[in-house]
Parts: structure tokens; C-alpha cells; sequence
């Protein structure tokens, strides 16, 4: 089926977000996906899932493509959109490649690691197993994406996780808490043998899709040099010092090998350690995500203007506030200026008058 777009406004992609990631872009990036539009084919007999892990291990890869495939069809990308795939095996899939079972939860729209036994923290050894079944699986699925639409679309890295999140999935609860104060040595160790095996999938992930226009993860914000949305959820739990000392020097280490790291904020037991997070050089930017029940993203200028004091750029996307892409407008005024970030979201074909309006206010079109 024919994706709406092409060579021409895949090369206007490249140069906007080089021009943005350098801070040369002299306006916000708007990537607006319209829905509902009618593919030229019939809709594939198997349902879309939004998590691919979703999909049984049986389920042949190319029936997953053509229900992606479909769903591409139904899309037309305004502004600094353009078509991208996910490989959604759950938050933290390393995990399962170090030996956790996955659980998929349709009923709750997500999956969940969890040990096969539970071992003390000396006794744990991270290797990846190259032969694990969700391995082999994303593999054959990133290299089958590859080939059949050959750079027309964007395929973003699986979600591998923050690395004390995966130390977390094997000393789950409080008993990774208590390990921080009991043996603090082999915390560090496990985490710094977490970050040896993300990067071992994270080369060979990339390696797997070499017609890739570039790199998105789970957040697609399109890079033509190594990007990757960091994260360490765990860090809610603790406080600025254990997070300097467990999360910080790790996290620092993969700013460095990324050329473009970003930093998934999420919610305010995170913000004790944002300023720490700023101090990384290598950090570009910063995604703040308020989370279930608290203020709309609008509501948190002292956030926004933190960030963008501290020369770091802003992700956001539309569906986090009531305004939908016009929260643009109203964070741009917290912050005197639209430089910087980058509003991601999706809208109805029927919305495309208004969402074009905001893509002509801030020089997108």
C-alpha cells in the first residue's frame, strides 16, 4: 500500500532536524500525524495491537507488516511529521534478553518483566541472550521492516530500558531499595553490566535496519546520528544523592556515546533530581511528562523555563493537554520563544484546518 510520503520530504526531514538539534532552527518542530484517511486496501484480517509483543510468537512477521502497513496508509504527516514503526516489546524489554519472563496484559496495554527466581544481587550476572525468543523475535521483525519498505519509514528502537529499571526487574519492590543501602557494590556493578548489554542491543538493534533514514525511539523525534530517549523511573523512588551516585554516572556515559540524548522526565517525584540531570553537558534535551492526575503540561513553567535556561531543548506531545497542539502556543510564552522544542501528537483528518493554522503561526508549513 502506498505511504504519503517520499524522497524529497524525507530529505526536508533531515535538514529541519539537523538544523533543530543544532540550535539553528529559528522556530519549534511540529510533527502532526493526521488520522482516519481511507488506505486503498482491504484491512488486514489481523487486529493492529499497539505493543507487538501483543502478536504471538507464532504469528508470521509479514502479517504484522501488512496490518502496519495499513495503518501507515491511513496517515498524512503535516508539518516535521513523517511515517514511523515502533518495536514495542514493553518498557525495559532488556530484561526479558537477561533472563526475566515477559507478561504480555492486553487487559492492561502494557507487559511486565519479572524474574524467573529471585537471586541476591552478588549472585546476578548480566550477559544477553542472543537466543532468547523476544531477542530473535525483535531481530526478525526489524530486519524484515527493513526490507520490505526499504527508508520509507523510520522503524524507532525497541524501548531496552533505563538501566537501574532493569537492575529493578530483577530485585523487585523494596528489595532493590534495601540493596542500595546494603550492598551498594554490586548495584553499581549490576548497573554497569546493564549498560555494557544496552548498548551490545542497541548497536546490534541499529545494525538490523541499515535502510533506516536515521534513529527515532519511543518517541519519534527523528535524528540523522544516535538518539535515544534515557530514562530511569526507579529514580522517583529515591533521592538526589543515590541518584547521583546509582543513576547519573551511567546515564552520563550514554549521553556521551549518543549524539543526541534525551532525558523522559516522568512526573514530579523525578524533579529533585533535574537540575543534577541539566549538569550533564552531553544531555540535549529534556521530555517532561507530569503524569495520571496532575496538572496539565501548560501548568509547570518553572519546569519549561529550568530546561531552557539551562540551553536544553523541550519535547511534549499534543495528547498531554486539554489544549492539544495549541499547549504549544502557551509554553512558548512561559518560555518567550518556540525555539527548542519539539510538539509531537496525532489529530483527526477532520482537525487539519486548525492544526494547520498552528503549523503557519510557527513557520512550519
Amino acid at each position: 500500500m502506498p505511504i504519503a510520503f517520499d524522497a524529497a520530504r524525507w530529505e526536508r526531514v533531515r535538514r529541519v532536524y539537523a538544523d533543530w538539534w543544532a540550535g539553528r532552527l529559528q522556530r519549534p518542530l511540529i510533527a502532526a500525524t493526521l488520522t482516519g484517511f481511507e488506505p486503498p486496501g482491504p484491512q488486514p484480517p489481523l487486529p493492529f495491537h499497539h505493543f507487538t509483543s501483543f502478536y504471538g510468537l507464532e504469528t508470521p512477521v509479514d502479517r504484522i507488516l501488512d496490518v502496519w502497513e495499513w495503518k501507515l496508509a491511513e496517515q498524512r504527516y503535516l508539518g516535521d511529521a513523517f511515517p514511523s514503526l515502533w518495536l514495542n516489546f514493553g518498557p525495559g524489554v532488556m530484561a526479558a534478553f537477561l533472563g526475566c519472563e515477559l507478561h504480555n496484559s492486553p487487559a492492561g496495554g502494557t507487559a511486565w518483566f519479572h524474574p524467573r527466581e529471585l537471586r541476591e544481587a552478588a549472585d546476578l550476572h548480566f550477559s544477553v541472550d542472543e537466543n532468547n525468543p523476544w531477542w530473535r523475535r525483535i531481530v526478525e521483525i526489524a530486519r524484515a521492516a527493513d526490507a520490505r519498505f526499504g527508508g520509507l519509514l523510520q522503524v524507532g528502537m525497541t524501548d531496552l530500558g533505563g538501566n537501574l529499571d532493569i537492575v529493578s526487574s530483577f530485585r523487585p519492590g523494596e528489595k532493590l531499595l534495601l540493596d542500595l543501602y546494603d550492598c551498594p557494590g554490586e548495584i553499581e556493578r549490576l548497573v554497569w553490566e546493564a549498560h555494557r548489554c544496552w548498548w551490545q542491543c542497541f548497536e546490534r538493534l541499529h545494525a538490523c535496519l541499515p535502510h533506516n533514514p536515521g534513529y527515532t525511539a519511543w518517541t519519534p523525534i527523528f535524528s540523522a546520528e544516535p538518539y535515544y530517549m534515557l530514562q530511569c523511573d526507579f529514580c522517583y523512588m529515591i533521592g538526589p544523592e543515590m541518584f547521583d551516585r546509582f543513576v547519573k554516572p551511567e546515564l552520563a556515559a550514554s549521553c556521551r556515546r549518543l549524539k543526541n540524548a534525551f532525558y523522559h522526565l516522568d512526573g514530579p517525584g523525578q524533579l529533585p533530581h533535574l537540575d543534577s540531570l541539566l549538569e550533564i553537558p552531553e544531555l540535549k534535551g529534556v521530555q517532561w511528562v507530569p503524569g495520571a492526575g496532575q496538572p496539565d503540561i501548560t501548568e509547570w513553567p518553572e519546569v519549561y523555563r529550568k530546561i531552557h535556561k539551562a540551553g536544553k531543548l523541550i519535547q511534549m506531545f499534543s495528547n498531554q493537554s486539554k489544549l492539544g497542539f495549541e499547549a504549544l502556543d502557551a509554553i512558548a510564552d512561559q518560555i518567550g520563544s518556540g525555539r527548542g522544542i519539539v510538539m509531537i501528537g496525532g489529530a483527526d483528518r477532520r482537525e487539519e484546518e486548525r492544526v494547520a493554522a498552528l503549523l503557519a503561526r510557527h513557520g512550519a508549513l
